[in-house]
């Protein structure tokens, strides 16, 4: 090789050695990817209860367990206190607790000024039960609940009611 040759030869070999570099760190400085419908979950905003609007995309990075409950739900109100217990627990350990209320404003605000709860509470509306269909429960039913982790994807779901033992084990997994 001539010495023009070589010298673009090590040229080549250079950008590509740096491209594959920045590749490398850009890749690590990305979120991994998540499936489709967790993607879609994280894309979303509610109405908050002090009608700002509540984006999930800022609890993405954390272990966090999602709620969807309503007033006139028997089962939900039951497990709320425990909810609130394991949040209490936990949120000294990265945990967030978001509860997502199938209902309207006026029963959810009523509600919670008797259940008073530590942890965010936004609207999910009647659109409610169609995303926890979208999120793993065919049936639509409530109380729903769910973990997503650390990735921005689902690691666990409960239909029915959940228990604060069942709730700390989450934390030691």
């Amino acid at each position: 090789m001539n010495p023009p040759s070589r010298r673009l030869v090590l040229a080549g070999a250079g950008i590509a050695a740096a491209a594959l570099g920045a590749g490398i760190a850009w890749r690590q400085t990305q979120p991994p990817a998540t499936s489709a419908v967790a993607q879609a979950f994280w894309a979303r905003r509610f109405p908050g209860l002090d009608g700002a609007e509540v984006r999930v995309a800022g609890w993405r990075g954390k272990p966090l367990l999602v709620n969807f409950w309503a007033t006139w739900c028997p089962p939900c109100v039951k497990e709320l206190p425990e909810i609130n217990q394991f949040y209490q627990e936990a949120r000294g350990k990265g945990w967030q607790v978001l509860g997502l209320a199938v209902d309207q404003l006026d029963p959810v605000k009523a509600f919670l000024r008797k259940t008073p709860l530590d942890f965010p509470v936004a609207l999910a509306g009647a659109e409610g039960l169609g995303l926890v269909r979208e999120l793993g429960n065919p049936a639509g039913g409530l109380p729903f609940s769910l973990v997503f982790d650390e990735t921005g994807e689902i690691a666990w779901r409960r239909l029915g009611v959940t228990h604060l033992e069942e709730l700390r084990q989450l934390t030691n997994s």
